[in-house]
């Protein structure tokens, strides 16, 4: 009896791992004790089991997931396995899609590479001069 309540809820912060929204379990326990992970809009612990059924909001960075669970892993499977652990609902992940778009046009996500030394001496030439 007590297998078979292992394997109908999980522990959140291993759920978060094996479907792969953060790729070790402590990153998974940080985004969860930093309030980035709420379960059926309620703030968690790591330690809160997840049944299939329960909605999961996971905010990454600018990037928000909302999820429903529809199983559970007690291991890290393949990218193509773990998405069968949940399921996003098509107005979410549109939503999703058009806030990653918006912030690609306004050229938020662009990388800022470090000046080369060229760049930094002319930096220090018009430091220079003001």
């Amino acid at each position: 009896m007590a297998a078979e309540a292992e394997t109908v809820s999980q522990r959140i912060d291993k759920w978060l791992w094996a479907a792969r929204f953060f790729k070790t379990r402590p990153l998974a326990v940080e985004a969860v004790e930093g309030g980035h992970v709420h379960v059926n809009k309620e703030r968690v612990k790591p330690s809160r089991n997840v049944r299939p059924g329960d909605e999961i909001r996971i905010t990454k960075g600018f990037e928000t997931w909302v999820v429903t669970v529809r199983g559970v892993n007690a291991q890290r499977r393949p990218a193509t396995e773990a998405r069968l652990l949940y399921e996003e609902s098509e107005h979410h992940r549109e939503q999703r899609e058009a806030v990653i778009e918006e912030r690609r046009l306004h050229g938020v996500n662009i990388r800022v590479k470090k000046p080369d030394k060229r760049e930094r001496r002319l930096i220090e030439q018009m430091k220079k001069h003001w």
